[in-house]
């Protein structure tokens, strides 16, 4: 079996997908990972190999890290995605309709359109059996009716995007024929027809959808989900001598993830006043603080160590709480040694996972506009000495663990490939 697993160039995306990429190749699959081309030394420092597409385009670069500029709603979710997290009787057919003509042309074009015509040339040629693609990497799903392949998304949060789109549909339902405007699929359309086949919803939300969170942590549409194990992969990395053996002292860490570092977020709180406000604790406090954020700094506790970076699977397990920002590559890996979660969510699904995890009982969160130093040691201290939230703790752990494994989900994906796989089109050019 041939598969192609595309992605925009986003390395946190990317990482919860080579797990999966590396389960398909020892199985004896042959595999490629297609992105835009200044992604191709990410991909390849995973020992797969790299499909450089088209030109690039830097997302972050253009929105400068400011959601506004993609239209960030009240619950920090691009608008109209937020909508997943409200009561039906609360969505209307404008907030939707509007929402997906920002998103479309702020968002998924910039994304998907410097791929799409190298990727359907390539899929023509290597004829993939199955292509997984990104969630938003629509790319993937063209290519794949183009070349006639099965294809699924593969996801890593809350399915806002499938959510949303099934209100979308219900609400277009209603409007008058004239009036069922449809932003996306008035994009994607015309690439449909240009190769050879017709629109459907499959271009949006796949033949089948696998998802890596557990089912307490999950919102769902009505759609075919397919559950895989989260298993932790960070890049390349070096477990440092002083992470061989247990603390002396509860470990606690404190991570804000690869996205912000790698594209020069910052922070958005106070840094030094959360370690102010736990230098005083009987506590080793290990912070992943990127190079430029630690000059920023007046003063470092004594009972704190700060590094650039330290692999989350090697210092998680020797953890006894997490405070981080609600990335899901570290609330799973949290998740998966059973540690306990103080989250510091600042937008996209941050907050929606963090209240999830609250909700589970496996951690507190707090929102990052709200996140002064008296408060995360007030939580981080409950998270310390209270033991209900170990027990949680423990049980989302075995619900993790009762998921398949990539290697599991290998064979399945062989099933489901000859089930969803068709006859190549000859109509595409």
């Amino acid at each position: 079996m041939r598969v192609l697993f595309v992605t925009y160039p986003e390395k946190t995306h990317f990482l919860s997908m080579a797990p999966l990429a590396w389960a398909l190749r020892t199985a004896g699959h042959e595999v490629r990972v297609a992105s835009q081309s200044a992604f191709t030394d990410v991909i390849t420092q995973a020992g797969l190999t790299a499909v450089p597409l088209g030109r690039d385009a830097n997302l972050w670069q253009l929105m400068g890290r400011n959601l506004t500029w993609i239209g960030s709603g009240v619950s920090g979710l691009p608008i109209p995605y937020d909508a997943a997290e409200w009561h039906p009787r609360e969505i209307t057919w404008s907030y939707l309709k509007d929402g997906y003509d920002i998103q479309v042309g702020r968002w998924h074009k910039v994304s998907n359109v410097p791929l799409i015509t190298d990727l359907v040339r390539f899929a023509q040629s290597w004829r993939p059996d199955l292509v997984i693609w990104e969630p938003t990497t629509y790319a993937g799903a063209i290519a794949a009716e183009a070349c006639g392949a099965a294809h699924a998304r593969l996801l890593f949060s809350v399915d806002t995007l499938g959510v949303t789109r099934e209100h979308h549909l219900r609400l277009k339902e209603q409007q008058p024929p004239g009036e069922r405007a449809d932003a996306l699929a008035d994009w994607l359309s015309p690439y449909a027809r240009k190769y050879g086949f017709e629109f459907g919803e499959d271009l949006v939300t796949g033949q089948f959808t696998i998802t890596l969170l557990p089912r307490s942590l999950r919102m769902d549409a009505g759609l075919d989900y397919l559950p895989m194990r989260y298993v932790p992969y960070s890049g390349a990395a070096v477990m440092p001598s002083w992470l061989w053996k247990r603390p002396e002292r509860p470990r606690v860490a404190l991570t804000m993830g690869l996205s912000g570092a790698d594209h020069g977020a910052g922070y958005w709180f106070d840094l030094q006043d959360i370690l102010d406000s736990l230098a005083d604790l009987d506590i080793e406090l290990v912070a992943t603080v990127p190079e430029p954020e630690q000059r920023k700094l007046a003063s470092v506790p004594e009972n704190a160590r700060l590094v650039p970076f330290v692999p989350l699977a090697d210092l998680v397990p020797t953890c006894d709480a997490v405070i981080h920002h609600a990335g899901f590559g570290t609330l799973a890996t949290t998740a998966l040694h059973a540690v306990p979660q103080l989250i510091i969510p600042w937008d996209n699904d941050g907050p929606s996972l963090a209240r999830r995890i609250a909700a589970q009982g496996a951690g507190l969160a707090v929102h990052s506009n709200q996140a002064i130093g008296v408060l995360i040691r007030e939580r981080l201290l409950r998270l310390l000495n209270e033991p209900r939230f170990r027990r949680s703790a423990d049980l989302l752990r075995e619900e993790m663990l009762a998921m398949p494994t990539p290697n599991e989900m290998a064979v399945q994906l062989e099933e489901r490939m000859a089930s969803h796989r068709r006859p190549a089109v000859l109509g595409g050019r």
